[in-house]
């Protein structure tokens, strides 16, 4: 017997690994606690046994999370949707471990993303993930990650699609909003994942801890939540697990913020990737 919330549920970035980990599993427990939505990214293609030396090799991550948000579809009382990408961290074990230059990593991910953009295209996907690493890395790599990023903005403009990014934590990511702009991309469609409560640039997908919730709800502004959820049984107490958001979303609607539930789970969504959470529970229900 699952929970019913009286909303729909969103968890807005998070992992699925029936190979390896929890999977469908994850998804059912999301469900009994009030969970209705799910956007599922493709998980780091090394973790998956993909080592690319050219763009298509990232078909088989792709073609798998496909199979996947198919499978979670089913059990979900609305549905889930893929996120298709390069994980910025990509760029490292390239050219630290397989001897690529910058710049032919860089060509590489972005080849990548252009794959991803397909699936975008043909409605396979809903929206393209990429970003740049949250570590320390030269001067060469971060010119390459950022190049990589602007070239994200520029196909989820052509697709007219959302971005979600991967970065360096921070509350400021006006610079990245400015390279959106340019490339033709509304920077309220840039999305960044684990989020603080509140962010200047672009939407946070705002990490579900009780503090980064409260900071958001208050603020008044667009933002998503997430778990970030790796389904990695090699990490089981990484990041939070695919029960938090809807136990987030009870504890937020107890405490009165309503109106916070309503835009991280209707509004948002519908704002930033044009999809309707309510319409979908409904049809799926």
């Amino acid at each position: 017997m699952s929970e019913d919330l009286g909303t729909p549920v969103l968890d807005d970035h998070l992992h699925l690994d029936p190979r390896h980990g929890r999977g469908i599993e994850a998804v059912e427990e999301f469900v009994r606690l009030g969970g209705t939505h799910l956007l599922v990214v493709n998980k780091p293609s090394w973790l998956l046994g993909v080592e690319p030396d050219e763009p298509d090799d990232f078909r088989a991550v792709f073609e798998e999370t496909l199979e996947t948000v198919a499978a979670a579809t089913e059990v979900l009382p609305g549905r889930a949707w893929p996120v298709l990408g390069v994980h910025p961290g990509l760029i490292s074990r390239l050219v630290d471990e397989r001897d690529f230059s910058p710049e032919a990593a860089r060509d590489l991910m972005r080849g990548g993303l252009e794959v991803a953009r397909e699936y975008v295209a043909e409605g396979d996907a809903l929206a393209l993930k990429s970003g740049r690493p949250h570590y320390d890395v030269s001067d060469a790599v971060w010119e390459a990650s950022n190049a990589v990023t602007r070239r994200a903005f520029e196909l989820g403009a052509e697709v007219d699609c959302a971005v979600q990014l991967h970065t360096e934590a921070t509350e400021d990511l006006t610079d990245l909003a400015a390279v959106a702009e340019e490339s033709g991309l509304d920077p309220s469609r840039v999305v960044k994942h684990y989020a603080a409560g509140e962010l200047a640039g672009v939407t946070p997908s705002v990490m579900s801890d009780k503090d980064r919730l409260e900071r958001a709800a208050e603020a008044g502004e667009p933002f998503l939540m997430e778990t970030d959820f790796v389904d990695d049984p090699d990490r089981p107490g990484m990041v939070l697990g695919p029960k938090t958001v809807p136990r987030r979303v009870r504890w937020l609607l107890e405490a009165g913020h309503d109106e916070a539930v309503r835009r991280a789970h209707v509004e948002t969504p519908r704002a930033v990737y044009g999809i309707d959470t309510e319409a979908t529970l409904e049809r799926e229900s």
